[in-house]
């Protein structure tokens, strides 16, 4: 069921400490219908950072990542500078990597300040034990994982020049993405709960993951599984207060639709 607070309720919501969830933007890549999905990115970063105590980037925010010594992408370098405000203000910053940003190094961590991680991120955070993945090992792409992010083909990889290592890497991304439409099947959904639940079994409390691009919320005996969604047209998010998370809906110039529960 789905619901939309008041103006007054949301601001109430937003005085309060609470950490934010997102991932799959795909940022740096033209999508369809998709061109505004980093000006509506940078609008709700400014709008959470007054009550963000943290913020988890779970994976794929950008579309194809490759770190060289001495280049950064300019059409990443709203976004960053937008992260870089928000981590100065205070709030704590994870990124957890995804399948097409999986190369991201020292500059993200060093320059901006956000905490890297390559393996899923576990850790408590308002009492509950967290879970966060970006979820393309969940499905049976553990040996494409391993390959991606294996060093030395990464380092070999860099020492191609950027105007040629770019477009080779956006490339093989297209190839990637057209693996994983918008709509994925209800097998592929289904896979995941099951691996959230495995997870949930007097482990953690709350699971959380992106990838499939489809925001979803389902509570089972052991805890709670929370899929992000997708930025790139659904612009959802998960938010955890006082301990409860929660999935919705950004809408530019409006207030936030809640998803679920």
């Amino acid at each position: 069921m789905t619901n939309c607070l008041s103006s007054i309720d949301y601001l109430i919501l937003m005085n309060k400490k609470i950490a934010y969830f997102i991932s799959d933007a795909h940022l740096g890549i033209h999508l369809p219908g998709c061109d505004d999905r980093e000006s509506v990115l940078l609008s709700f970063l400014r709008e959470i950072s007054a009550g963000a105590t943290h913020l988890f980037i779970v994976g794929d925010l950008f579309d194809f990542w490759i770190e060289y010594r001495h280049a950064i992408r300019p059409d990443y370098f709203r976004v960053l500078v937008a992260l870089d405000e928000l981590a100065r203000s205070g709030t704590e910053i994870h990124y957890c990597l995804g399948n097409h940003d999986f190369a991201i190094g020292s500059f993200i961590e060093d320059t901006i300040g956000i905490t890297v991680h390559p393996d899923p991120f576990r850790g408590t955070l308002q009492g509950k034990k967290l879970y966060v993945t970006h979820g393309d090992e969940l499905n049976g792409n553990r040996i494409l994982r391993r390959v991606l992010r294996n060093p030395i083909l990464q380092a070999v990889y860099k020492a191609l020049h950027p105007n040629l290592g770019v477009p080779l890497g956006e490339f093989f991304s297209r190839l990637s993405r057209n693996h994983l439409p918008d709509h994925v099947s209800e097998e592929i959904l289904e896979e995941y709960r099951r691996e959230a639940e495995a997870h949930l079994r007097g482990v953690e409390d709350i699971f959380i993951a992106g990838h499939t691009h489809v925001p979803e919320l389902c509570c089972f005996e052991g805890g709670v599984y929370c899929n992000t969604g997708n930025w790139m047209s659904r612009y959802s998010f998960a938010r955890l207060s006082d301990g409860e998370i929660s999935l919705w809906q950004y809408q530019p110039g409006q207030t936030p639709r809640r998803l679920a529960p």
